[in-house]
């Protein structure tokens, strides 16, 4: 048999297991459960204390759309948001404190935000940290403002060796946190926007089904034709390999979190050594969740209808980036693992229109019929993800276009590696021994 018809064949078989025996990754109805929020209101005696950290390096840009979403949360319990100013250069500090300034100003509250600029450990007192994680920052205590949440801005300075900026800043953020004692942390992105009733969604969720880590996978900003092409595309590939259903069984197949938005028990924190078990990962939403889960708790990871990033990528170089910087951590800087995932998706997405075309130019009828329904349920799994982020249908054949392009920024990812550029962010750049799950 012609070896196009075996490709094409293995290609249909595939897409065929893929559709019926991948948790059903392609629908996407996994939305935030149901929740009672008399019973949230009701457990432990009221709505519980919930502390928002949120972790920023030169996010000066984006501030003024998202941060104020997190003051305005209409939360029935106690809350405040700290905001963690990793390193930043263009006075992301500065503009977290404007903002606060000028909310209170619009709500008429004469309390403004308290800015940090020392080490929480050392607050408590010199470098000693006791056995079981680092000491207790000095609570530095924010008066709540009427119609809105307290704002807390600390900034902790450059990363030790041996952590990533994104987990030194969420590590100062949740011991500052810790000294309010709260019931929950919500760990978010400075590019992540918030509907009023976000958090209140969020903590009655995770009341109601007594989950421990709560994690939704923001509406990414599709405007610009590039992120049209690849975003849809980005959260159906990362759905593709964390099936949401079977992170969210009883008896779970797969872990992972969307580190854009988490609502974890500070408890579930302590128990998994977060974030100092992880500080090393590169991916650290889905190292979060496996350290989570290896502590016992309950996780649960679906898309977001409340929560948007506002993050824009105008350009397809700006997109390359974005999916680059982690690509080859995800594989484990592993050469043989990105060859097969290259052979794999040559073979998945590639192969189909090539063999449709190729078996209709030549009058490979078997090659072609092969191909062509392999392309057809390609497209068709795709059709879902499209109506989710509110677009049109056709591009929905386009699919392997992009797939060949995120092929290429693996590869990509994977040179940037070797030449010692791995990994880069906000000008920090992470090798060697940094890894996308470390602490497994």
């Amino acid at each position: 048999m012609d070896p196009l018809v075996w490709f094409a064949i293995a290609s249909l078989a595939t897409w065929l297991w893929l559709l019926l025996g991948q948790g059903f990754f392609w629908r996407t109805d996994q939305r935030l459960p149901p929740a009672d929020e008399d019973r949230a209101a009701h457990a432990g005696g009221g709505w519980p204390r919930v502390v928002v950290v949120v972790p920023a390096r030169d996010e000066a840009e984006v501030l003024p759309l998202s941060l104020p979403s997190l003051l305005a949360q209409d939360y029935p319990g106690e809350a405040e948001v700290i905001l963690v100013d990793d390193g930043s250069t263009d006075g992301t500090g500065r503009v977290a404190a404007e903002l606060a300034e000028r909310y209170g100003a619009t709500a008429g509250r004469r309390r403004g935000p308290t800015v940090l600029d020392r080490d929480p450990a050392e607050s408590a007192g010199g470098d000693a940290e006791p056995a079981g994680g680092p000491a207790e920052p000095r609570a530095v205590r924010v008066g709540r403002p009427r119609g809105g949440l307290p704002l807390t801005v600390v900034s902790p300075g450059e990363p030790e060796p041996g952590w990533t900026g994104k987990l030194w800043a969420l590590r100062h953020g949740i011991a500052l946190a810790r000294a309010r004692e709260p019931e929950f942390l919500l760990l978010t992105d400075a590019d992540i926007a918030h509907e009023p009733d976000s958090l209140r969604l969020l903590v009655a969720a995770a009341r109601t089904h007594d989950l421990d880590l709560v994690s939704q996978m923001a509406r990414l900003r599709v405007a610009s034709r590039w992120e049209r092409l690849v975003v849809p595309a980005f959260v159906y590939f990362f759905a593709q390999l964390y099936p949401f259903r079977w992170i969210n069984r009883a008896r779970p197949r797969a872990t992972a979190a969307a580190g854009g938005c988490v609502l974890l028990r500070t408890e579930t924190a302590v128990a998994a050594g977060v974030p100092e078990v992880i500080r090393r990962a590169v991916i650290d939403d889905v190292s979060l969740a496996r350290a989570v889960r290896r502590s016992g708790g309950r996780i649960w990871l679906g898309l977001a209808e409340r929560v948007d990033s506002i993050r824009p990528y105008p350009g397809l170089g700006e997109l390359w980036r974005m999916v680059s910087r982690s690509a080859y951590a995800q594989l484990r800087y592993s050469p043989l693992v990105l060859a097969g995932t290259v052979a794999g998706l040559v073979v998945i997405y590639l192969v189909p229109p090539v063999a449709l075309v190729a078996g209709a130019v030549t009058g490979n009828a078997p090659a072609a019929w092969a191909g062509g329904t392999a392309w057809a349920v390609m497209a068709g799994t795709y059709l879902p993800m499209l109506r989710y982020y509110r677009q049109p249908l056709w591009p929905a054949p386009l699919l392997p276009f992009t797939a060949l392009l995120y092929l290429l920024m693996t590869v990509d990812s994977a040179v940037q590696h070797y030449r010692g550029r791995g990994a880069a962010w906000k000008g920090r750049t992470y090798a060697g021994n940094y890894d996308s799950r470390h602490g497994e």
